[in-house]
């Protein structure tokens, strides 16, 4: 069984064929990589960098195309078709993906867009899509700490706020009070880890408690009352939606960074504004 179908790996040439060229693998399986994705200047020997799935006949094959998902990775994907079989998603290579009924968290719909998980059945090394991802991402032991910078994905909403899968890899939540803008399903957002909890799940905000983010924020801050001539309509009196909108942090943030700038005598804060001290 090849091991590194679902993923990019450069492998070597090791013969042509009228159908394309073949390339061999750590194992030494031979892989075809097809005439329409050959490189004109490919020589025998030369390394290629390629990417291994199964075609639609289930044999591994190679291709220079760049998949929207990589193996054990999540991505938003569109449904061009729903058959008998499950639905199938346009992924970015030549064969579709199959996210099979049994592995759909709800009922999946054609043309619409859905966060879908790629994995490879250990029995068959077919991809195969899911959008059941909680079962394989709460298997990932947390390597994060308190403050780690992270990339986050909105995957879904509950009454105590968003759902979000953190760093490809891990089970996250962002609470409601840490929101000030709107959110979609899929959307991409940068956080901070707050919270690694004991059920192996991540509590997530958007500002840094760490100083160095509190003073790039104050930084952001001076520099737009720079460009303001000086002032700027907002305060610590100000709605947390209007901090937000200003300079897209929480309130808490934002007033622990004027609090830098005022005791460092840069500003002074009125009810209703900030101005630059001269």
């Amino acid at each position: 069984m090849i091991k590194e179908i679902g993923q990019f790996i450069a492998l070597k040439t090791i013969k042509t064929t009228p159908q394309g060229v073949y390339l061999l693998t750590e194992d030494k399986y031979e892989i075809l990589l097809p005439n329409k994705y050959v490189p004109k200047n490919l020589q025998m020997e030369d390394s290629i960098e390629v990417f291994l799935y199964t075609d639609s006949e289930d044999r591994p094959i190679a291709t220079t195309l760049i998949p929207k998902v990589k193996l054990n990775e999540i991505a938003m994907l569109n449904c061009v078709d729903v058959t008998d079989f499950g639905a199938f998603f346009e992924w970015g290579v030549e064969k579709h993906l199959l996210v099979p009924f049994s592995e759909q968290a709800t009922k999946i719909q054609q043309g619409k867009s859905y966060l879908v998980y790629l994995y490879k059945d250990e029995l068959t090394n077919r991809l195969v899509g899911t959008t059941k991802f909680d079962k394989f991402l709460k298997k990932n032991k947390v390597e994060l700490s308190s403050g780690d910078k992270v990339k986050c994905i909105i995957s879904g909403i509950t009454e105590l706020g968003y759902k979000v899968i953190v760093e490809q890899k891990y089970l996250g939540l962002i609470y409601k009070n840490e929101l000030f803008k709107k959110v979609n399903y899929g959307d991409e957002l940068l956080g901070f880890v707050r919270t690694v909890r004991d059920d192996n799940k991540l509590d997530i905000t958007l500002n840094s408690s760490n100083l160095d983010e509190i003073e790039n924020i104050a930084n952001k801050i001076f520099e737009k009352l720079l460009k303001e001539k000086g002032a700027i309509n907002i305060s610590d009196k100000s709605s947390p939606e209007e901090v937000y909108e200003m300079f897209q942090v929480s309130k808490k943030a934002f007033k622990k960074a004027i609090g830098i700038l005022y005791s460092q005598r840069k500003i002074k804060i009125n009810p209703n504004s900030i101005v630059l001290v001269s």
